[in-house]
């Protein structure tokens, strides 16, 4: 299909005309910069409210949105964490934490925008809805201080395309948007502090940093490295502003954000882990894990697990990850692996097409500022464990930094006389709304093209749905087989659990079970198998 795309755009000359028109309605829009931002937000929010009666709302499958999903039910009940349970063993789970609090073990920043969208419509993912939208507006912000007017608005349509439609940022809980969007605040900002500073770029570029620390700390500090030293090469021989205009307008104003929001966060982490210096994150894998999350670290020595499972997935699938990475030819594999998987998700074939002009910006004075920091940044990431496409959420506006100037130079191109380049260039949009096209031809005739999302644990959805109908509040004791899919576990709860309709907790035996139906006495309890589907549900047996 993208060679066909490409094929019609290069030979079918008819279509110019279409395009030209198009290309005069987008240029005026653009050059009402504002206006072009809003459009392009409205835009995302617009295409996947239509899309609604095919795709429905996305239901959570993993457990990182499980995690994610308590910390936005905490916020939007006006805590900032909870007790730990009495019980807690029993509901013990990956990506959380029970002590010294019961929360997630990540940054507060997803569960924030989650719990905006509880508050503003009453369900967490409209808060996702929202951030991702911004995302988009936020490239095209972004766009507007490097490129013409036109070319900025070029890119944030082609992120509405890529990032609202199927997307996992778009349908899940994991809110990779917000990182990415607090990255393109900072390199929004930057050119605009460098020709005419103002207070209201010096607050966004720290609001950016503010949220990337909130959400991908690691990465956005990585990040904020990494443009730091591509900003020193790229202002290299370049006339700044005075000293004194940016003291008072750009770095006073970021600088009390940037302690607002140190102050804010430290906080949270006191309430949560006892300590300002102490991140959730470490506290879960001081808890749990025996492999670091960098590779030059040394495994510890392996915990007390009270569950299989865990045991299993902390002292067994991460081990084995960890030792394959430490190998020459591993590490090799593994890294293949993570560009093919960021190449995938960022790029694909549709803006793939376009890097054929990547030679030529490599010599482009305005883009050393990206091409430097997206090297270091890749240096950071080589480092990780794991590595998957919203981790590195923060450098999405380089990626479309380099994308549209690169786009900018194929559109040059020539070949025997005719503007074959800037046929290419059209070709890019139209790959992508055909690729859409198609995969709604194939979830209205339910053809097999690829799995689709959102998935989601519809399995969860009917077991709930099954026990709202009986009277009363119900315990729900799961057991696992040898075989159990460690990446989607069933104990997640709400925050008050006592108060919870459902309490879901893991089988420990008859014996620990029964101190736990004693403490539950007044619900119905239930024995569930978790690794059938549909689940076997059962009234729970003592004998």
């Amino acid at each position: 299909m993208v060679l066909a795309a490409v094929w019609l755009s290069l030979r079918t000359r008819e279509s110019g005309s279409f395009f030209d028109r198009a290309e005069g309605f987008f240029g005026r829009l653009a050059r009402r910069r504002a206006l072009a931002v809003c459009f392009v937000a409205m835009l995302a929010l617009g295409i996947r409210a239509l899309l609604i009666p095919l795709l429905g709302i996305p239901l959570p499958d993993w457990n990182d949105e499980y995690s994610h999903l308590l910390a936005a039910s905490t916020f939007a009940s006006g805590h900032l964490t909870n007790p730990t349970h009495p019980m807690w063993i029993h509901f013990e789970s990956f990506q959380i934490i029970q002590h010294p609090t019961y929360m997630t073990m990540y940054a507060p920043g997803q569960g924030l925008v989650m719990a905006a969208g509880l508050a503003l419509g009453g369900h967490p993912w409209i808060g996702v809805w929202l951030m991702t939208a911004a995302l988009c507006a936020t490239l095209c912000w972004m766009l507007q201080a490097w490129f013409p007017p036109t070319w900025a608005l070029f890119g944030g349509i082609l992120s509405v395309l890529r990032f609202a439609t199927f997307s996992y940022w778009m349908n899940s809980y994991w809110c990779p948007a917000l990182a990415a969007t607090g990255g393109a605040l900072v390199l929004g900002a930057i050119p605009r502090l460098r020709s005419h500073p103002r207070v209201r770029d010096g607050i966004l570029l720290a609001l950016g940093l503010a949220m990337m620390a909130n959400s991908r700390p690691y990465e956005g500090f990585v990040f904020s490295i990494a443009v730091a030293a591509g900003l020193l090469v790229w202002l290299k021989g370049r006339r700044l502003p005075p000293w004194p205009r940016l003291l008072w307008r750009m770095v006073l104003p970021a600088a009390c954000v940037l302690i607002v929001a140190a102050a804010a966060t430290g906080y949270y982490y006191w309430r949560v882990t006892g300590s300002p210096f102490r991140m959730t994150y470490a506290v879960n894998r001081q808890t749990y894990a025996v492999v670091p999350y960098f590779l030059f670290f040394s495994k510890r020595a392996v915990p007390e697990y009270h569950h299989a499972v865990m045991r299993d997935y902390y002292a067994g699938w991460e081990v084995q990850q960890f030792d394959e990475a430490h190998t020459l030819l591993g590490f090799v594999r593994r890294t293949g692996d993570k560009i093919l998987q960021l190449w995938r998700f960022y790029l694909g074939p549709a803006f793939s097409l376009p890097l054929i002009a990547f030679p030529w910006i490599l010599r482009d004075r305005r883009m050393r500022l990206a091409l430097v920091a997206g090297l270091v940044f890749c240096l950071g990431w080589l480092v990780e464990t794991w590595t998957f496409p919203h981790y590195v959420a923060p450098a999405t506006g380089l990626v479309y930094l380099v994308l549209v100037q690169c786009m900018r130079h194929l559109r040059l191109c020539r070949h025997k006389g005719a503007a074959a380049g800037i046929f290419l260039v059209r070709s890019v949009p139209a790959v992508c709304i055909g690729m859409i096209v198609l995969r709604l031809a194939g979830i209205v005739t339910h053809a097999p093209l690829e799995p689709q999302w959102p998935l989601g644990n519809r399995d969860r959805v009917r077991i709930v749905e099954r026990l709202t109908a009986i009277p009363g509040p119900h315990l729900v004791i799961v057991r696992y087989g040898p075989d159990h899919n460690v990446d989607r576990d069933w104990i997640y709860n709400d925050p008050d659990i006592d108060r919870a309709r459902i309490v879901w907790a893991r089988d420990m035996g008859t014996e620990q079970n029964s101190e736990l139906l004693r403490y539950f006495h007044d619900r119905n309890a239930w024995l569930m198998s978790g690794d059938e589907s549909p689940p076997k549900l059962e009234p729970y047996s003592v004998n």
